[in-house]
């Protein structure tokens, strides 16, 4: 399964099969999950998918509190912290899987993709399909030490992910400006905040930079930049418990003055203040 640490008030979780295991896909219910689960946060360096069968609960995924209900599914990328809550008669499974898993090209770019869908309802039609690829999954994982069948549990992961079709997916379609901007912004935001240097990089007018992401997000390219230097201070002030002058020094801002004056102009307050209120249990 995985080996826990405890860092600071996040637990922060490595992929390790359990048992004879040495596969790249692991799969566990939400009884067993329950078993494990101490209401704590948590931070993982691999994916978790899951399929909700019945009941309700709610999962937070880096900061937004998600409902969970009958047939629908989860998807949290490495590096989100997350906290389970309120899944005491929640029924379904979880797909825990390493980023190199997937052995389509589909799927494998999908789960590269930098923002997965956090949750989602399956339609009605797909649920079959979905169900019966899961099962198959399942099984597949379950089988007894020296009976595993090469790569039968990445190419049965592939087909449920394809099956589940998660909203993102439709963003592997989108204007190739995009995507090459959401990448390069990925590799490096921590550096370069402003706009004009991804045009620059990419080789684009920063206009048609500019109108590719609108026609992507709805979101000017600044605000995407924006968004995702946000999310990473969060995750930094929430997980590794950092200074406002240390968050400054990993997000590439000069001092802690501007990367404070930053962080309350994205979210409201302040570093601290809002690192105080995740830590009293309040996650924003």
């Amino acid at each position: 399964m995985v080996e826990n640490g405890h860092v600071s008030l996040i637990r922060q979780m490595t992929y390790q099969p359990a048992g004879h295991s040495a596969g790249s896909v692991e799969t566990m219910t939400f009884a067993r999950l329950r078993e494990l689960n101490d209401g704590g946060t948590q931070r993982a360096d691999f994916h978790v998918l899951a399929v909700v069968d019945a009941g309700s609960g709610s999962v937070t995924v880096d900061f937004r509190r998600h409902p969970l209900r009958a047939r629908s599914a989860v998807w949290i990328p490495p590096g989100a912290v997350h906290r389970w809550d309120d899944i005491s008669d929640v029924t379904g499974d979880l797909v825990l899987f390493v980023p190199t898993a997937p052995v389509t090209h589909a799927t494998r770019e999908l789960v590269a993709l930098p923002d997965p869908a956090a949750h989602w309802s399956v339609p009605g039609a797909d649920w079959p399909f979905v169900d019966t690829a899961r099962r198959h999954l399942l099984l597949e994982t379950s089988a007894p030490p020296g009976d595993a069948a090469g790569e039968l549990p990445e190419i049965l992961l592939s087909a449920l992910l394809a099956r589940l079709n998660p909203p993102h997916a439709a963003t592997r379609l989108t204007h190739p400006v995009f995507r090459l901007f959401r990448s390069s912004v990925e590799a490096h935001f921590r550096q370069h905040h402003d706009a004009g240097y991804y045009a620059h990089t990419l080789g684009y007018a920063p206009r048609t930079l500019s109108r590719a992401v609108q026609q992507a997000t709805g979101r000017t390219a600044k605000a995407y930049i924006v968004e995702r230097i946000t999310l990473e201070a969060k995750r930094l002030l929430a997980h590794d418990r950092l200074t406002a002058a240390r968050c400054a020094d990993v997000l590439g801002f000069s001092d802690a003055s501007n990367f404070s004056v930053f962080f309350h102009n994205a979210t409201g307050q302040r570093p601290g203040a809002w690192q105080a209120a995740v830590n009293a249990g309040r996650p924003r």
